[in-house]
């Protein structure tokens, strides 16, 4: 592992939040366990509240899990061992002087001059004023040609089409698209990491992946909860731009997409932009969009939206969406994709269904019925790939029922299942871009979206009552 030989510097900006403590830092420390980090590493969390060094490693202790070493001995070794290489340094976003402290940290604790990994765990409301910073305190007239700098951003990107275009335009003139990996966390999941090698490695599925034998492609994304401790964030956006256009889109492209040339990045993602500019642009005719209301759930009481103190009274935004895409491809042509995503539903799931289509003058009619065969594929929680065929009943008579054959994950596989941000740190770590989004797909996925949100907005379209718990809007 060549990155492994090269000192590294990991700085967090952001790193006093929720997304460095519950899944940045664990994601290292798994990755250190396994020792998958460069040998020589540093990990140097920035941020506005002021804390030393002590005080952070006493905030991201209770975080760190020994999944990967389960005897106490050992983990408690390694986890002192990664907490003496975790550090911070307190600063503004938008002051070159606070960045430049960060640099002189660097260089008395860290590796100067050595591959530098910018986690960009901040709102994107601040992405451009800190790349600015990092640009002007780390990067500008650096004399190294030998030594990367990458920059990893979270979603959101963006709002719409034009303020997506603006944050690309105005980070482009920091770093180029080399340096640039924007992150959607779902694609590091084990199952969606799979899609590929199910659809091309495997004859059996490939030749029926179309228009002639599927009817129909549904994908959901469910939770029970609401937007509790995350109104006022999830109010600016709604659950089509936090779920739909990021996490669903891309699992639309992976499904849907032609085989690419090869393995590569650059290969993988011309055929997903391919695919996702096929794909006409939502009107309102093909959505429905719901909103939760107040119930009572199990004995307990809970907030509608609009309850939430965080939220305006006269708030439309969306915390349910259900869509109907339509691709204007060969290979789609006629199969609808089923989008739905929502909050405060009555399970929390993210699955795919391929249904196919039935068999036209079955000689079994006279047996009844006949369902259509469908592959699901459950990305969690309870990861799993399902098969729904016709089978007899075992018995003296020809009684038909469906049955699944099924492979579920933690049974038939003993290796423990990484998190998602332990497979996408480890890949910025290696330059591998493949499971990133770039430019011109975060483009193309804008574009199947903005037209209905813009609609949604300028006409006050108010979302249909759900209550908290149910399986949403009818």
């Amino acid at each position: 592992m060549p990155y492994r030989s090269t000192p590294c510097n990991i700085v967090i900006i952001g790193a006093s939040g929720d997304l460095t403590r519950r899944k940045l830092i664990p994601a290292l420390f798994s990755l250190y366990c396994n020792e998958l980090l460069p040998d020589q590493i540093s990990i140097i969390g920035f941020a506005r509240t002021d804390l030393d060094d002590q005080k952070f490693r006493d905030t991201i202790i209770r975080f760190l899990t020994c999944r990967y070493e389960p005897e106490q001995n050992k983990c408690h070794e390694k986890m002192n061992d990664f907490l003496d290489k975790c550090v911070y340094v307190s600063g503004n976003y938008n002051s070159i002087d606070s960045f430049t402290e960060l640099k002189k940290r660097i260089n008395d604790i860290g590796f100067p001059d050595e591959n530098t990994l910018f986690y960009m765990a901040i709102p994107p409301s601040i992405f451009v004023e800190s790349a600015n910073s990092i640009y002007h305190t780390f990067t500008k007239g650096s004399q190294s040609q030998a030594r990367w700098s990458r920059i990893v951003i979270e979603k959101p990107f963006g709002r719409d089409s034009e303020s997506s275009k603006k944050l690309i335009d105005s980070l482009s003139e920091i770093f180029d698209e080399e340096q640039t990996y924007r992150i959607d966390h779902y694609l590091g999941k084990e199952v969606i990491q799979n899609l590929m090698i199910l659809r091309f490695a495997n004859l059996i599925f490939e030749p029926l992946w179309n228009n002639q034998f599927i009817d129909s492609i549904s994908i959901s994304w469910t939770e029970k909860i609401g937007c509790e401790g995350r109104a006022g964030y999830f109010d600016n956006f709604g659950i089509v731009r936090d779920v739909m256009q990021n996490h669903l889109l891309q699992i639309v492209a992976l499904v849907g997409m032609e085989r690419p040339d090869n393995f590569s990045a650059e290969s993988i993602c011309d055929k997903k932009v391919e695919l996702l500019r096929a794909v006409n642009p939502l009107e309102l005719d093909d959505i429905t969009v719901g909103q939760y209301t107040k119930s009572s759930l199990n004995g307990k009481s809970e907030l509608g939206y609009l309850e939430d103190p965080d939220v305006p009274n006269d708030s439309i935004t969306e915390t349910y969406a259900r869509a109907t895409l339509s691709i204007n491809n060969d290979r789609w042509q006629g199969v609808p994709f089923y989008l739905t995503a929502g909050k405060a539903l009555s399970s929390s799931m993210t699955e795919i269904r391929i249904e196919f289509k039935t068999i036209s003058n079955s000689i079994f009619n006279s047996y009844g019925d006949i369902k259509s065969n469908s592959l699901v594929i459950r990305v969690q929680p309870n990861e799993a790939i399902e098969l729904n065929i016709i089978n007899k009943l075992p018995g003296l008579d020809h009684q038909l029922e469906e049955a699944k054959l099924n492979l579920h994950y933690a049974s038939a596989f003993q290796q423990i299942v990484p998190d998602a941000y332990e497979r996408l740190i480890l890949d910025v770590l290696r330059g591998d871009r493949s499971l990133f989004i770039r430019a011109d797909e975060l483009d193309a996925s804008w574009n199947i979206v903005t037209p209905i949100l813009n609609r949604l907005e300028q006409e006050k379209i108010k979302p249909k009552p759900y209550a908290f718990g149910s399986s949403g809007p009818i």
